[in-house]
This record gives structure tokens, sequence and C-alpha cells, in this order.
């Protein structure tokens, strides 16, 4: 779903208003705010500040590429795959430049930039629209940034997914478990009925692996504190170009996408 700054804005006005009702309902629900520690945290787990990804575009060289990662994804988190494009479940996905970065044409860039293909997430963003809107506090962010989904508090009013400018939830209007090929099963499966997005692999993070993605990337993509001056993600935004997908609303995403000129034509 794609979104300009006035459809953005009247959404945060309205979420002002389910604001009011919001502590009201969750007061008769019983329910409360989750805390990071509640999510099983190991000793030797991985903590940032702030958790951020940068991904090289030039690093992923086609469609194998973009297969093999999103692949990786919907292994370890079971992702179905549902034919009915209408009934699509996506927690990572890819699109053309037009799309990804609407409303910050260059009319003097590099054609071959524009003729790449982009990989797309939740990007955990510091200000979330979609929790601001979420009347049962079903998602909620993390002291370390990243913005959460809980399945069992998802009423599937879809609020989130009408807040969120980037189209970084799906909603499972089918049940997704038939769909599901090979199960992995040290990963709770979703039902009917409720919104599912990218954790940023969260339960790997607990266990001091790195996002399933960024593994499966081959060094294209890479996770850190944004926070730390000193590590790999502040040092590849201190040294290339970056772009941010529609910073201007307001949300300050968390994903970056380095652009570079590819000689040859496209990347994909």
């Amino acid at each position: 779903m794609s979104m300009d700054r006035r459809e953005f804005m009247k959404i945060a006005a309205l979420s002002a208003v389910f604001g009011v009702g919001g502590p009201l309902l969750m007061g008769k629900l019983g329910a409360r705010n989750l805390e990071a520690s509640e999510f099983g945290l190991t000793p030797g787990g991985k903590r940032a500040k702030r958790w951020a990804m940068v991904i090289d575009v030039s690093k992923i060289k086609g469609p194998a590429d973009y297969a093999r990662i999103t692949r990786a994804c919907r292994k370890a988190h079971n992702v179905p795959v549902i034919p009915d494009p209408k009934h699509e479940v996506m927690w990572i996905w890819t699109d053309d430049y037009e799309h990804v970065f609407e409303g910050t044409d260059n009319p003097y860039m590099e054609a071959n930039v524009k003729d790449q293909t982009f990989l797309l997430m939740c990007n955990h963003c510091d200000h979330p629209a979609c929790v601001r809107v979420c009347p049962t506090k079903a998602t909620f962010k993390r002291p370390d940034g990243i913005v959460m989904q809980d399945y069992h508090r998802c009423i599937g009013c879809r609020f989130c997914m009408a807040a969120c400018p980037y189209g970084s939830r799906s909603f499972n209007w089918v049940d997704p478990r038939p769909y599901i090929k090979d199960p992995n099963p040290t990963y709770p499966t979703r039902m009917i009925g409720v919104v599912e997005k990218c954790t940023f692999c969260v339960e790997r993070l607990d266990q001091g692996l790195d996002p399933a993605c960024v593994l499966a990337s081959n060094g294209a993509m890479v996770s850190g504190d944004l926070m730390d001056p000193n590590g790999p993600v502040r040092k590849l935004l201190a040294s290339n170009f970056t772009l941010r997908r529609k910073p201007d609303l307001g949300t300050s995403p968390n994903v970056y996408y380095v652009i570079a000129v590819i000689g040859g034509g496209k990347n994909a």
C-alpha cells in the first residue's frame, strides 16, 4: 500500500481520536504494556540501544539473491506462500525504485540506479504510526526500537495496516497454516484474522544470532546499533550515500539503503 503525506496526516489525526478510547478498551481487557525483557533475552543475546538495518543494493546481484533472502525469512518465521495475491503474506519482499522511493525523484540520478530492485520490510520506525493507532496495544515498540506484534492481542481491526505508510503489514484473510510447506517447529504459526510483519528476528537476536535475512544476504545487509558510533551500521552510514523511505512523514524509519551507481545496467 502506498501513501502520500496528505493521506498519512489524515491517519495520524484519526489516531488521536482512537487514542482516547484505547485506554478504556485496554482496561476492560486487562491488558498492559509489554517490556523487551519479557521476550527472553539471554545473557549471550545481541543488544542495541536502537536497532537499524543497512542494505547495500549493489551487493545483491539478481533474482537468485533476492529469492535466497526472502526464502530464509519465510523459513525462519513460517511465512505462508499463498498463490492468491489478494491473500499474500509478506515479511520481506521486493519492488522498484519508483514505488520504494516515491516522492524523492531526482531527475539527474543515474538511470541504472532507478533500474535496481530493492528489498522492503518493516522499517521499525522511531515514531511508528502503527503503534499509535492500535486500540489493544497488540502493536508496540520495544525500548531497543524494534516494533513488535502480539498475535494474541490482535483483534484484526487493521488500523495498523491503514496507518503504516510503507505497506509493511499483512492480514491473514485465510488460515495460513496449510500454506506452510516445511514448518519451522521453533517459531509459532499464526491464525486467520490477525496481522503480522517483520520482527527484526528478535528470537535470533536473543540467541546472539544475526537476523535470517542478514545471514542469507552474504554481506549485502547489515544490522546493528544505530547509537553506536563505532558499530557497523554507523560506519556504513558515514561512508556511503543512503536513502530512507518517506522520511518526510516523521516516522524516522530505521532501514537505510546504500545507493551505488552500478555499471552495466540493471542490478536485478
